[in-house]
Order: C-alpha cells, then sequence, then structure tokens
C-alpha cells in the first residue's frame, strides 16, 4: 500500500476491538492507514499535534475512536480542517450513550461526522473515509463501486435462495 491517506486515533488500546473494523474496511478498500493510541485527556499536547500535523504527512481523513467523555474527535477537529470522522465507544456504564453525545453535539464551527457506537461505527467510519479518499483517486473510487456491487450481489443472492425455499414449501 502507499503512504497513509486515513489517521485512525483512539483514546485507549482497549478502543482497538472496535476500532480495527475501520482499518479493515479501509485495507479492503486498499486505503492505507496510520494508527495510534492518543487521549484527548491524558496527552491532550500529543492529540493536537498528530492532528495538527496530518495533512503535511498526506493525512487526508481522521478517524476518532472513544468512550466516556469522548472528546477525542472534537480535539481533533478543532486543531485540523481535515474531515474528522468520530465514532463512540461504549466504555463507561452508559453503554455509549454518554460517547454518542460528547461526540454529537459539537458546537457550531466544530464539525465532527458522527457514527453508529461501536464496530458497526467503526466500519463504516472507514468506508466513509475511503469514499472521501475516491473523491480524488480513481482507483479507489473503483474499489468503492466494486465493494457496493458485491454488497448488492450479496443481497440478491440471499433473496434468491428466500424464495427458493418460500417456492419448495408451496
Amino acid at each position: 500500500m502507499s503512504e497513509p491517506k486515513v489517521l485512525i486515533l483512539m483514546g485507549s488500546d482497549s478502543d482497538w476491538e472496535a476500532m480495527s473494523e475501520a482499518r479493515k474496511a479501509l485495507e479492503d478498500l486498499g486505503v492505507a492507514t496510520e494508527v495510534h493510541v492518543s487521549s484527548a485527556h491524558r496527552t491532550p499536547e500529543r492529540t493536537g499535534k498528530l492532528a495538527r500535523e496530518a495533512a503535511g504527512r498526506g493525512i487526508q481523513v481522521i478517524i476518532c475512536g472513544a468512550g466516556s467523555a469522548a472528546h477525542l474527535a472534537g480535539v481533533c477537529a478543532a486543531e485540523t480542517e481535515l474531515p474528522v470522522l468520530g465514532v463512540p465507544l461504549a466504555a463507561s456504564d452508559l453503554k455509549g450513550l454518554d460517547a454518542l453525545l460528547s461526540t454529537a453535539q459539537m458546537p457550531a464551527g466544530v464539525p465532527v461526522g458522527t457514527l453508529a457506537i461501536g464496530k458497526a461505527g467503526a466500519r463504516n467510519a472507514g468506508l466513509l473515509a475511503a469514499r472521501i479518499v475516491a473523491r480524488a483517486d480513481p482507483e479507489v473510487a473503483e474499489r468503492v463501486r466494486a465493494q457496493r456491487r458485491k454488497m448488492a450481489e450479496e443481497v440478491e443472492a440471499k433473496d434468491a435462495a428466500l424464495q427458493a425455499r418460500l417456492g419448495a414449501k408451496g
């Protein structure tokens, strides 16, 4: 793969189980990533530096996964002009609702695209990041189109199998 186009940040190494889905989605589409643990609260200087310097390293999108107070995506969005996608994670007794609200309820002028809580949100963040990268990369765009066609074909095959089972039962 080429130079990283997407930076994936997470507040803790325990977030990797969910956030690895973003990386898998991007790898499937041939989009190189860079991954780091960096906390909005425990390493704010490091987090800000990673966000500020990302564009200069060729990064086009930042994906942030965080639970509890979940300020990681907002801190990154405040430090860069790049698109920032936030993935709320279920890391507290509130099962991700706190992270969802912290990620989605950004003040005007500091946008964060917020995905679903957990693994599905992480996967969709990867897919959305690939679509953003695809706007300027025809090869990624074709792989995104192929992935969408494959997904549609799988649904059609499942429907055909269901119709065959229903027809067999008369």
